[in-house]
């Protein structure tokens, strides 16, 4: 099973070189039969005319296959829920302003800009 995959893909990714090399093997038959400017031959062509044609043929044989291009549309999902508000009633009203107003603040604070090093141990 192995090797037909490796067959099949060979023959896939190879197949646009077939040409090249039948070209190649076949030179002395594509440049004194198939070449189309054999007629001139200060152009020195050699059957590379053929050779252009047979790969023009086969890039349009792929072609249809690469211009069936898939056209992708984004859609937005937008989900939406609307929330309901919620509202509390006044359960609870203060009727003092201040609850202590005799509260004394005690807090103090000591700025200092040296910073702490710990004790180093003698041997």
């Amino acid at each position: 099973m192995k090797k037909i995959t490796l067959i099949i893909t060979f023959f896939i990714l190879f197949k646009p070189l077939f040409p090249i090399v039948e070209y190649v093997v076949n030179y002395e038959y594509v440049s004194k039969v198939l070449c189309v400017n054999k007629e001139k031959p200060e152009l020195k062509c050699n059957g590379k005319c053929h050779l252009m044609k047979e790969l023009a043929e086969v890039a349009e044989n792929e072609k249809p296959i690469s211009d069936n291009k898939i056209v992708i549309k984004e859609i937005e999902v937008l989900f939406y829920q609307e929330l309901k508000l919620i509202e509390f009633s006044k359960l609870f009203v203060a009727k003092y302003l201040f609850l202590n107003a005799n509260y004394s603040n005690l807090y103090t604070y000591l700025n200092s800009c040296s910073v702490f090093h710990p004790p180093s141990f003698i041997v």
